[in-house]
């Protein structure tokens, strides 16, 4: 099982200043690249301080200009919010800047306050999402495209450059008979079980892997990657404290994606929470890294190929580097170690 680090932008203070959060998040990949991971990601979202990065696609350029090989996934580029005709070629030249580095993560948006904002409301977003993808892949695929959709109507273009290899796609989706369908048209999936079910876990994977083995030879190349929120904390006090970091960073989440949007000068107001501190503790992967081995351990036994650790809610840079580091020192050789022994 490999890993990721989520470069997810928080920025709870307007004065700590835009050019020192990608700072911060530019030096964490770095790290992650220098410690062993497998991937950085990076979220897509605009007029918000919570995972704020409205220009995933320059960004992965600018990291793989400071790192040597590791994977730079978006996740995810919302697609209803751009036109295929220009972003195809962006993407083109993202994967050329990148050496081939890069994998295109894709969901339809899931903050109603931002796409409402832009044009783009939930209740119209799945559909436009669709044909959006459909005309992405022609036009990467394909030359001398034209269409004649709902959302797109255009005479015959050729998207240059050409792409140097085919893109690796990952499409963003949570519910298992989708996992099943997506993975069958021959996308990489990201999901995760946002309400720390096991079951939704297992069931999320399973329904990969049927697709994959009904797939043969033409599936087993495709990858699930699983979203979590997660820390390596030195001790109790330390954890505690951290959780109260994470809840109060759920209490802006949870009003953008299903509360009311409350966002005031680009910042969302933190809203009061049903789930307890302890409720949420228990849904996390806050812990020690012994704790952390034992909690990801079914996740590596289900199957599940990339864990996507969100280390980014609100603890200081030195924290979340040394986080990171403890992490690739004492929880990653356990699974690389497993992975070596299930290949024998």
């Amino acid at each position: 099982m490999d890993f990721s680090i989520q470069l997810s932008a928080y920025y709870p203070d307007k004065t700590y200043g835009g050019e020192r959060v990608y700072a911060d998040m530019l030096e964490q990949a770095v790290l992650a690249d220098r410690t062993g991971f497998d991937a950085v990601s990076l979220t897509e979202h605009h007029l918000i301080n919570i995972l704020m990065l409205p220009a995933p696609l320059q960004f992965a350029v600018r990291i793989a200009d400071h790192t040597q090989r590791i994977k730079i996934l978006t996740s995810v580029v919302v697609l209803p919010l751009h036109d295929m005709r220009i972003y195809a070629g962006e993407v083109v030249c993202a994967d050329i800047f990148t050496n081939g580095r890069l994998m295109l993560g894709v969901g339809r948006g899931a903050f109603g306050f931002e796409m409402d904002r832009l044009g783009v409301p939930l209740d119209t977003s799945r559909e436009k999402f669709d044909e959006s993808l459909n005309v992405l892949q022609a036009l990467l695929s394909e030359e001398e495209v034209s269409w004649d959709g709902k959302y797109y109507k255009f005479d015959p273009i050729t998207i240059m450059p050409r792409p140097v290899r085919a893109p690796q796609i990952m499409m963003a989706v949570m519910v298992p008979p989708g996992i099943h369908a997506c993975t069958k048209r021959g996308f990489h999936i990201q999901t995760t079980p946002l309400s720390g079910s096991h079951q939704m876990m297992l069931d999320q994977v399973a329904a990969h892997k049927t697709a994959k083995a009904e797939m043969g030879d033409d599936g087993k190349h495709l990858t699930l990657s699983l979203s979590r929120v997660g820390f390596i904390c030195k001790s109790p006090a330390d954890r505690r404290a951290k959780i109260e970091q994470a809840h109060d960073y759920y209490s802006r989440f949870d009003n953008v994606f299903t509360g009311p949007g409350l966002v005031e000068n680009g910042m969302i107001k933190p809203l009061p929470r049903a789930q307890t501190i302890e409720d949420l503790a228990d849904s996390l992967l806050i812990c020690t890294p012994q704790e952390m081995i034992d909690k990801l351990a079914p996740y590596a036994e289900a199957g599940v190929d990339r864990v996507i650790l969100n280390v980014n809610f609100g603890a200081s840079q030195s924290e979340t580097l040394d986080c990171i580091q403890q992490f690739a020192e004492d929880v990653m050789p356990h699974f690389a170690h497993r992975a070596t022994q299930a290949a024998e």
